[in-house]
């Protein structure tokens, strides 16, 4: 009886035991269709700041853009019909937020919270400051604090 114990002790540890793999995946680019290839570039470079950077030879058709942490953003020209949805958005943090909003004023580039009220901010229940911005296609773009907070966070401890 014990030894039938003790085979089922060690089923049951070794199916605890067995870990999901981890691959360490990093984000590399989110792509987006776009109904004017340049002009979305003209506002994620010039109104974002993002680098532009080689598109691998794809065309005119194709332009990519580079976060400061080297993820990219595909814009990808298409007729293709889309939607955009609030709840799908693209999420970035900065730890300019307040100087980013009045960019954004003296731009006349309108920005809201969550709840759609127009020149504001919301924080989240994490403590997290955000705003959201469309692109010229409609896409959203959440525009956050978070990397302060954490950086706060972490100097904290």
């Amino acid at each position: 009886m014990k030894k039938v114990i003790l085979i089922l002790c060690f089923i049951i540890s070794c199916n605890y035991c067995i870990s999901q793999p981890n691959f360490n995946f990093k984000e590399d680019h989110t792509a987006i269709l776009v109904k004017d290839v340049n002009t979305s570039a003209k506002f994620y470079g010039e109104i974002l700041g993002l680098k532009e950077i080689y598109n691998a030879g794809l065309g005119e058709k194709f332009r990519w853009f580079e976060f400061t942490n080297k993820v990219q953003i595909h814009l990808i020209e298409s007729t293709d019909d889309f939607t955009p949805h609030k709840g799908i958005h693209l999420a970035i943090n900065t730890n300019k937020l307040a100087e980013l909003i009045e960019y954004l004023r003296q731009k006349n580039i309108p920005f809201e919270n969550w709840q759609g009220e127009g020149n504001t901010t919301n924080t989240r229940p994490d403590e997290v400051k955000q705003i959201y911005i469309r692109d010229p296609d409609g896409y959203w773009i959440e525009i956050n604090d978070n990397n302060l907070k954490k950086n706060i966070l972490l100097n904290s401890q």
